[in-house]
């Protein structure tokens, strides 16, 4: 491999930014570029390592990759004699090979900080979209009951974002707003690939033609104005406190919503039993109970099985 390729592995860029805030959508445009391969959703080469940077243990490691829900569809070749920095390394120098592309990235949502220990020079595309309506997608896909858990996703995101700063120079990272590339792909597409290196190239913006997603629609922009309720946006805005304007977005304007401890874990115990309810309508109710046994009572084999289950049809269902 050149030297090239090999300081593109080094220096890899990662899109991050909260669940439901439009990152596969802008991965799919990257991918789209003739000299960028762009990974889905990269969370298994964080997640289960800790904070400072300590591997997992690989065993545990290896027998978590063959249930996970994403890394089957990388199709990644798994090295069990590279130590764990070197097998993440080995997984982007695949994607990259496979592609024989230029540049390389990939998508991470949470965790994001982490991987700092693997790639110290890494470079960060953040993702931005407006909180509320990221809290409403999250409680479409089922991942919380209401608005005041599902903005959880957004919050956490940003203030690792915020932690993250002080550590990079302003050369190592680029801000994109949702709304704004909604509004005008090739401009904010062309400041993302002047980032990495790279021209803009208009077939990016054919995506539409070898995926599921739509060509971008600037009508689908601040869709909590029409599809959540007063008090919902009221809750979204009073989780976010100030990460609200700072970030860009305006207030609505609704008379601040004060939210007591009682209330708190009202909602929060509202939002597991309705998620629950979610859950047992899509997998069925044996199908999430056998796996809960499993895990419980460690049957590996009957846990990873019914786990592999659940995984197909959650399949059916993520765009």
């Amino acid at each position: 491999m050149t030297s090239d390729l090999e300081n593109a592995l080094r220096i890899p860029t990662f899109l991050v930014g909260s669940e439901r805030s439009g990152t596969t959508l802008l991965r799919l445009m990257l991918d789209h570029h003739p000299q960028i391969s762009f990974n889905p959703e990269f969370e298994y080469s964080v997640s289960q390592m800790a904070d400072d940077g300590t591997p997992p243990d690989m065993d545990a490691y290896f027998r978590f990759l063959e249930t996970d829900f994403i890394f089957p569809g990388a199709k990644f070749a798994v090295d069990s004699a590279l130590p764990y920095g070197e097998l993440m390394h080995d997984f982007l120098r695949q994607k990259l090979s496979r592609d024989g592309k230029q540049f390389i990235g990939a998508t991470v949502h949470h965790h994001f900080h982490r991987l700092l220990h693997l790639w110290p020079q890494a470079r960060f595309i953040h993702l931005l979209r407006d909180p509320r309506d990221v809290a409403s997608s999250v409680i479409g896909m089922g991942w919380a009951g209401n608005v005041w858990v599902g903005a959880n996703r957004w919050v956490e995101a940003e203030m690792i974002w915020e932690s993250m700063l002080p550590q990079l120079t302003e050369d190592r990272f680029i801000e994109v707003v949702y709304e704004d590339l909604i509004r005008d792909p090739p401009l904010h597409l062309a400041r993302i690939c002047d980032f990495m290196g790279t021209k803009y190239d208009a077939v990016m913006l054919d995506y539409h033609l070898h995926s599921t997603y739509s060509p971008a629609d600037p009508k689908l922009v601040f869709q909590w104005r029409k599809k959540l309720a007063k008090e919902d946006i009221a809750l979204v805005e009073t989780k976010c406190g100030g990460l609200l304007m700072d970030r860009g977005y305006e207030h609505s304007g609704l008379p601040k919503r004060e939210v007591s401890p009682a209330e708190v874990e009202r909602l929060e115990e509202e939002s597991q039993r309705l998620a629950r309810r979610f859950l047992i309508k899509r997998y069925g109710l044996p199908l999430l109970l056998g796996a809960k046994i499993a895990r419980t009572l460690r049957l590996t084999g009957l846990a990873d099985h019914l786990q592999m289950k659940m995984n197909i049809i959650t399949e059916k269902y993520i765009k």
